[in-house]
């Protein structure tokens, strides 16, 4: 029901408010039955949407300070520390930021955007469309993205409150038996609560992450004014010089300062969420100043005082504001992890829509933010996940070993895609491409390539992970593909059948039967069987098609066609955007408008279901099958999936060999 279609037309994103005339108001009663009451989306102004981009795009970058510059500073402090060398890792870290977030994501990337939407599944699309057929080399990379996307989302929450409660220690001491417990306790309480949506918290967001960066900024420029020395690392030599004559710890270092740019990826997958411009601002006047005061702050800090290094960030406050400090800290790690299972549940919704994975079944949690949804099968299985990294590893020093994998392969599949989006858009030369984005590209390998060192540390979680995940995408997909070929075979052309049934003398019954059907030439399955069992044909038959752009939300315009046929059969296309959950109850008010007449109380749902069945020899390609033939015990109920009337829908099935 995944089939795509390419458009390229502008589009509103912003909820449509469905007009009832008179012959409709039993249309918009069932829906009010339904729970599918139409809203619209009240627009906000720039300085509430770049509240809101401080609040959850920045909260995972935002918790970086925390950890990133104590996991750079221990190998190098091993023999002793000197100040060149302090210098020199501030150096690094400074143009990190400078040179993958500012320059790439913020000044670069933000500006890709598919209809006002980002995302490495968004990014595909782009480059999809500009090829103009399917490149499965492309396709490698966007299911090798999203599924280290979800090796990132899974790994997050986990370092990013562990990291929180042991700054707890501080305060504290005897707290060190319990740093898992409460940790495991504050984990499991935000996933519990993920079903109620972050409609209720999420205005608290932005104003607890404001003091968050707030507070970043006067700790870090408290010590810069007593050691204001350490700011001559903003020249790039010191970096350039470290690398020269740290070559081998260098290298390892640079694992632990690609900490410093978790997050970075929120800020094109949550384009859609708030806009170019609030994300921008958001990061211009706030966040980057103040992660550049932090970090200097707390290189000044090491400068003073070296015995500060082994937890360089909560130092940096006196001990009476202490644990004010900690509690903020554990607020801004929560909003951290929340920002990034909310991406996970975005991703995996771009994902089933762009059908690289089952259907699942998805839950609106607002009515004014299509963004905020619920999977739960997402939710527990990351939970489990999460609990089991926090209890395997017991700390964030050793989870951050595991961390940076997932997220620099993320940023290095980004920077791929870029590449050949450019080339082939005609934006610029391969050439002129490749070499514009070599600089960062180099750094990010450079950053992978020091994180790959770590695998037998960690490092093969989100490995693990991400193989587990793109195996399942990849799976999925080719199954898809293999089971549209064998249906093909056997399916009946649409207009040969309509001109005999106008000559049939088959039984006909009142009321209209909508037969949901992925090819719209073709005749369903579903029609056939209930022919051959049933010996009966409505009055009306609408063989209903579900389609899923290649674009974010789909325009008035793209929403429905009608088309009506010889005798009694409708042909009507509903289209959806891939990041919106199909609802075809409440499209039929869209249907209405096109000229579809029906009455809701005597129409009735088809749906063909095939059950692939897998047998014969071993090998690649029967394993494949057989991971195909398994997710499909998990696909969502076709009438939840597709929100159908639940008491008018009919299945008719029959088993496939794959």
């Amino acid at each position: 029901m995944n089939q795509m279609h390419d458009s390229k037309s502008p589009v509103s994103v912003e909820r449509q408010l469905p007009l009832f005339d008179e012959d409709e108001l039993d249309i918009a009663a069932y829906l009010r039955d339904e729970g599918e009451e139409p809203h619209v989306a009240v627009p906000k102004s720039f300085a509430a949407l770049t509240l809101g981009a401080v609040g959850v795009v920045y909260g995972d970058i935002g918790t970086s300070p925390i950890y990133a510059l104590r996991e750079a500073l221990r190998p190098v402090a091993r023999d002793g520390l000197e100040r060149t060398e302090v210098l020199g890792l501030l150096s690094l870290l400074a143009w990190t930021l400078i040179l993958v977030v500012t320059l790439k994501y913020v000044l670069f990337l933000l500006r890709q955007d598919n209809r006002g939407e980002g995302g490495v599944l968004a990014l595909y699309t782009l480059v999809r469309l500009t090829i103009g057929r399917r490149s499965i080399p492309t396709l490698v990379l966007a299911i090798a993205g999203a599924a280290l996307f979800a090796g990132d989302a899974t790994i997050t929450p986990a370092i990013s409150v562990l990291s929180a409660v042991e700054g707890a220690g501080l305060v504290f001491p005897h707290l060190d038996y319990w740093v898992v417990p409460l940790t495991m306790g504050i984990l499991f309480g935000l996933f519990l609560i993920q079903r109620q949506g972050t409609a209720r918290i999420a205005v608290a967001f932005g104003p607890i992450m404001l003091l968050w960066f707030s507070m970043l900024a006067v700790t870090g420029l408290w010590h810069i004014v007593a050691n204001p020395g350490v700011l001559v690392a903003l020249n790039p030599a010191y970096g350039v010089e470290f690398l020269i004559e740290h070559r081998t710890v260098a290298f390892f270092v640079l694992g632990a300062l690609s900490l410093a740019v978790t997050g970075a990826e929120a800020l094109y997958a949550d384009l859609g969420h708030f806009g170019r411009r609030p994300i921008m601002a958001a990061w211009m006047m706030l966040v980057f100043p103040a992660l550049m005061l932090n970090y200097f702050g707390q290189g000044a800090l090491v400068l003073i005082d070296p015995f500060a290094i082994e937890d360089p960030f909560f130092r940096l406050v006196p001990a009476p504001i202490l644990p004010f400090f900690v509690a903020l800290a554990t607020s801004a790690t929560v909003i951290a992890a929340q920002a990034v299972i909310s991406g996970a549940f975005s991703i995996t919704r771009a994902a089933v829509q762009l059908g690289l994975l089952p259907r699942l079944t998805i839950r609106h949690t607002s009515y004014d933010q299509s963004g905020q949804i619920y999977i739960a099968a997402i939710n527990w299985a990351q939970l489990l996940t999460v609990l089991w990294l926090v209890v395997a590893f017991g700390n964030s020093g050793a989870l951050a070993s595991a961390y940076g994998i997932a997220v620099t392969g993320t940023m290095v599949v980004s920077t791929a895609l870029s590449v050949i989006y450019m080339s082939r858009s005609g934006q610029l030369s391969l050439w002129m491409a490749i070499l514009i984005a070599a600089p960062i590209g180099l750094l990010e390998y450079g950053f992978l390539a020091s994180n790959l060192t770590k695998v037998t540390d960690g490092g093969y979680v989100p490995l693990i992970i991400a193989g587990i995940v793109g195996l399942a995408m990849w799976s999925w997909w080719r199954g898809t593909q293999n089971m549209v070929v064998k249906s093909h075979k056997q399916l009946v052309g649409l207009n040969s059948f309509v001109k005999s049934m106008s000559h049939s003398s088959v039984h006909i019954v009142p009321g209209t039967a909508f037969f949901l059907t992925p090819d719209p030439t073709v005749v369903p399955s579903a029609l056939l069987h209930n022919l051959k069992h049933n010996l009966v044909l409505h009055e009306q038959n609408v063989l209903l098609t579900v389609e899923t752009l290649r674009v974010p939300v789909a325009t008035p315009e793209e929403r429905v066609s009608y088309e009506p046929l010889d005798g009694r059969f409708v042909r009507l296309i509903l289209r959806f955007g891939f990041m919106e959950t199909p609802n075809v109850s409440r499209a039929m008010v869209n249907a209405r408008k096109a000229g579809l007449r029906f009455d809701v109380m005597s129409s009735s749902f088809f749906l063909g279901r095939r059950r692939p069945v897998v047998a014969g020899s071993f090998g690649l390609d029967r394993m494949l099958d057989r991971i195909y033939a398994a997710l499909t015990r998990f696909s969502a109920d076709p009438s939840d999936f597709y929100h159908l009337p639940r008491d008018r829908v009919v299945e008719l099935g029959e088993r496939v060999a794959v």
